[in-house]
């Protein structure tokens, strides 16, 4: 475009007396793109942000691939022969036999509860497979005892920590659902009981975790769960959680029947599935918004093309062509455009950081899994949303600019 032609755009952004009603239109056009880009932002970063601390928090205590077999009982009972083939697989970083079983808890209370009983290695240090050690409170994964009789030591969440008043130090009673004896005496199953010392703390995020799971060594929870020397699986840590899956396929091939490998993602398909429909259709339905400020756009523009229609005539008369009375048009909605893409973009960055960094919007962790609203502002959704507003602007430019260029100089000077 020409300077003459950015003067002349520019002038008819300004108000004027005679035209105050066509700028009221022009600002309503402009304050709709930016809060249709705002709202896109935020709420894409929103979703984003779900999935991301969602993802973060399951695999704090969950590990990225867990080998797992369909046999009897569904315990390993060659695990040692498979964790050293599950080790030499490429893409595996770490890997380790783990036991997961339930329990009766009670802390010495009328009050008792069923918990996860989780069997680890003791003192991983930096092989570890998940990253569960690096949120504890307290203790950490050697489970040292200082009472006497006492069949080992447990990690528990801070939230069944308190709920049960246990804490660091007391003891706690678990009572296994495998190994019950039938008593003759009393014509029913005894069951078996356990006897263990809270030695340490941690706190996840995740609610599911910090309120149902109990932590013990291995060779502690083989025996609570009745697996003698057998362990549930082998667990695996591998160098790109993305591509999990295709280690795990990579696994599954390796070993062969029974055996099975589930990737972290595959696990929790439905949740991760169900945000990102859900991230789509917001998406969807905040694009209206746009929408709806891209119509306040051709009705501006239309306005403003009948308000300055014998200008347009004078400057037909005096020698501006048609390509240039369209481009005169086109730039003022172009305006409308950026100038309401751009404050929207700084609002919604701006809200989102804001959302983020103060917990603004507290949420239920008993609903949610997560105890705030997260924010993640990806650089392409942000990219992909400015895109997308710009090309709406410009695109809802098209037909008042066209009619704005087809009108006859003798008819637009006569035009009352």
């Amino acid at each position: 475009m020409s300077r003459v032609e950015w003067w002349i755009a520019s002038r008819h952004l300004r108000s004027r007396r005679a035209s105050r009603f066509v700028s009221l239109i022009t600002f309503m056009a402009t304050a709709g793109v930016a809060l249709g880009v705002m709202a896109l932002i935020v709420v894409t970063g929103v979703m984003s942000g779900l999935q991301k601390d969602l993802r973060e928090k399951i695999l704090i205590a969950n590990p990225h691939v867990r080998v797992l077999t369909y046999g009897e009982g569904l315990r390993l009972d060659d695990w040692r022969r498979v964790l050293d083939s599950v080790r030499t697989t490429p893409g595996v970083r770490a890997a380790a036999p783990f036991v997961l079983s339930q329990g009766l808890m009670s802390a010495g209370h009328d009050y008792a509860e069923g918990v996860a009983v989780i069997g680890v290695e003791t003192d991983t240090g930096r092989l570890a497979v998940s990253g569960l050690a690096r949120s504890f409170l307290s203790g950490d994964l050697r489970f040292a005892t200082h009472a006497a009789e006492v069949d080992g030591g447990v990690v528990l969440g801070r939230r069944l920590a308190d709920r049960f008043s246990a804490y660091p130090g007391t003891m706690v009673t678990l009572v296994s659902p495998a190994g019950s004896s039938f008593s003759s005496a009393l014509g029913g199953f005894v069951p078996r009981y356990f006897r263990f010392e809270v030695t340490g703390l941690f706190d996840t995020g995740m609610y599911e975790y910090d309120n149902t799971y109990v932590v013990m060594a291995r060779a502690v929870a083989q025996r609570f769960a009745g697996l003698d020397s057998a362990v549930s699986g082998v667990e695996v840590r591998v160098a790109d959680p993305w591509r999990a899956d295709r280690t795990a396929r990579a696994l599954e091939d390796r070993l062969g029947f029974p055996y099975r490998a589930l990737d972290w993602k595959a696990q929790n398909s439905q949740l991760f599935s169900a945000l990102k429909l859900e991230k789509l259709a917001m998406s969807v339905i905040l694009l209206l918004i746009v929408l709806v400020a891209a119509f306040n756009i051709v009705s501006t523009l239309t306005m403003a093309v009948t308000d300055r229609t014998k200008e347009i005539g004078i400057l037909r008369a005096m020698g501006m062509t048609a390509p240039q009375i369209r481009r005169i048009f086109v730039a003022q909605g172009v305006v409308v455009g950026v100038v309401g893409t751009v404050l929207g973009t700084l609002g919604g960055i701006g809200l989102g950081l804001a959302l983020d960094r103060y917990r603004l919007i507290a949420l239920n962790p008993t609903v949610y899994f997560i105890d705030h609203l997260p924010v993640d502002l990806a650089a392409m959704d942000v990219a992909a949303i400015i895109l997308a507003s710009l090309l709406i602007a410009g695109i809802a430019t098209l037909y008042p600019a066209g009619q704005a260029a087809g009108l006859e100089p003798v008819d637009a000077i006569r035009h009352e």
